[in-house]
């Protein structure tokens, strides 16, 4: 069948819509690549890969952030909005990093973080200071709990957890008040309800899109809006705080707030800019309100209902099985609430969540077999797609030595909390922590099978994966039936046929527990999309077996002469209708 002939970047000017036939990769920058061998990542070691990306084919790339920071929460505690960390190098070399891309029709998002700074801002500095500080309302301050000695466990405003283990609430000495912190006790949170903060947020956003980045991620942007009352909130069993959402997910004047940044930063400007809203427990009737495109608030939500489905009673500490029907159930959901209005993103994974092959697939025997059926299963949904460094290549998972080699601060504190507070025996914290924890993705990209995977000259600051000497970009860019060579081909089939982005979706065998199976059909053009996973041969009835026939557009297997599945298969097969 001829294909086609699409741009493989779009004009944003004759198609404001162009992120539907768009791929975003994102980068985190103290893993990607270090030009200066201190053993941290920098904007110039992305430079020096920036014809690797272009090989690839992505459209956008997204850019974990580098501005001034202590680096408590690997640089999401920012201490200055408006300047380059010199872990990472400098604003000219951003600015060269923008240069680059434009020259090859790539654009850079910015990661925004504005639920919180970190301690060391100086907004949060003046806020500290004094009660009667002109900033002190800039961030959420309370008193004790009525009836508790202050700085005392129970005396907390209320009982709401961090992320990061342990209470949401900082006892300050100096006022006697405490401030909120949803993750790190360094990153207070912002308060959203002032005016002046907003403000101040939306001129800084203008200032970075002035000096031409092309858009924004906004971590946990529907956390913005808390209810103000900052009430309780349920604590479910084997917990010491509450972790219900409630109190500060999509809060009730979320909509107003993101309708007015829309209006403050990105009315009157190119419509190639891209926002994406990182949302946590956001539902897919919020997704619609977001990312409609008459109401002005955002391009797409970044959701996490589907890499959730492992987590055992609501708990990644608690890792389960995932169940394909549950994800089926969750995937169909999401594109049939989004299909006539609005946009969701797709994505296996990022720096906060584990490594796809080892979670869902099989990262031994049929490791480049799983990575090429998980990809093209999600790549051939309707959405925009995100690949996150090294997905590309079928990195996996890391089997750490023991807790001194991690690195992140959820996982640490995790383990301190569970083996102190609550007693439990720290063999098996770490066996529990092990498979879905954030260091799994922050493990250095494979370049090469030299030393240190080609990542740094120095010593890096997190241990480089072993198996680097089988699994590298040195070893797949050139090789046709690599891992690489296959998110390749996916991408550009994204570009170049109109029914993967724009294509109707229907589910098929919903109940098999083994199969996942799917058609986008738009016009006269019909796909059928067929994944196996499970490593073993699985029989396919559609009850249509003109489907047999049909042209096999993408496969991971040489040759598929019917509809039947080998392990990890995957086969994507085309039809005129």
């Amino acid at each position: 069948m001829t294909v086609p002939d699409r741009s493989p970047h779009a004009d944003p000017a004759a198609d404001p819509q162009w992120f539907r036939s768009a791929v975003v990769y994102q980068i985190y920058p103290r893993s990607f690549a270090d030009s200066d061998g201190d053993g941290v990542g920098d904007l110039r070691g992305i430079i020096g890969k920036l014809d690797y990306l272009e090989r690839l084919g992505v459209d956008v790339v997204w850019l974990s952030p580098v501005y001034r920071s202590p680096q408590d929460d690997n640089g999401y505690d920012i201490s200055d909005y408006r300047d380059i960390d010199p872990l990472f190098g400098s604003l000219a070399d951003l600015d060269e990093l923008i240069e680059g891309l434009h020259a090859r029709g790539m654009k850079l998002v910015m990661d925004l973080v504005v639920n919180h700074t970190s301690d060391e801002h100086p907004w949060f500095e003046e806020s500290r200071a004094s009660k009667d500080s002109p900033r002190r309302d800039w961030y959420w301050w309370r008193p004790p709990r009525p009836g508790h000695e202050p700085g005392t466990p129970g005396a907390e405003p209320n009982n709401w957890g961090s992320f990061f283990s342990g209470s949401a609430w900082q006892f300050d000495e100096a006022s006697g008040e405490y401030y909120l912190h949803l993750f790190s006790r360094k990153q207070p949170d912002l308060n959203w309800e002032n005016t002046e903060v907003r403000h101040a947020v939306y001129t800084m956003m203008n200032w970075w899109l002035d000096r031409g980045v092309d858009g924004f991620r906004m971590d946990v942007i529907n956390f913005i809006s808390k209810d103000p009352a900052l009430a309780d909130t349920p604590i479910h069993e084997g917990e010491l705080h509450s972790h219900d959402r409630r109190g500060y997910a999509c809060g009730p004047r979320i909509h107003e707030f993101l309708h007015e940044m829309h209006r403050a930063v990105f009315a009157h400007r190119d419509p190639g800019l891209l926002t994406v809203g990182e949302m946590p427990s956001v539902t897919v009737e919020d997704a619609v309100l977001f990312t409609d495109p008459d109401r002005h608030e955002l391009d797409m939500v970044f959701q996490f209902e589907h890499v959730n489905l492992d987590h055992g009673g609501g708990s990644k500490w608690r890792p389960g099985r995932m169940r394909l029907t549950d994800l089926k159930a969750s995937f169909g959901r999401w594109q049939k609430g989004l299909e006539e209005r609005g946009w969701n993103s797709l994505s296996w994974g990022n720096h906060d969540q584990p490594r796809i092959v080892s979670r869902w697939g099989d990262d031994g025997e049929y490791r480049e077999l799983s990575a090429k059926m998980l990809a093209g299963v999600l790549h051939l949904h309707r959405g925009t797609p995100y690949v996150y460094q090294g997905e590309e290549l079928g990195m996996t998972n890391m089997a750490f030595a023991g807790i001194d080699a991690h690195r992140d601060i959820e996982v640490l504190n995790h383990y301190r909390e569970a083996t102190g507070g609550l007693g439990l025996d720290p063999v098996q914290v770490l066996e529990s922590i092990a498979p879905l924890n954030r260091d799994n993705a922050r493990t250095p990209v494979q370049w090469d099978a030299g030393p240190n995977a080609g990542f740094t000259t120095g010593t890096p600051w997190i241990v480089v994966n072993p198996n680097a000497a089988e699994i590298n970009a040195a070893d797949q860019v050139d090789r046709e039936d690599s891992v690489f060579a296959f998110y390749r081909e996916l991408i550009r089939l994204r570009h170049e046929l109109p029914v993967i982005a724009d294509g109707d979706f229907t589910m098929l065998l919903p109940e098999d527990e083994a199969v996942y199976a799917f058609t986008r059909r738009l016009d006269a053009t019909e796909l059928l999309v067929l994944g196996n996973f499970s490593g073993e041969p699985q029989p396919v009835d559609l009850g249509d077996p003109g489907w047999g026939r049909a042209e096999v557009l993408l496969g991971n297997y040489p040759d598929s002469p019917g509809l039947d599945l080998g392990p990890w298969e995957f086969a994507c097969r085309i039809r005129t209708v």
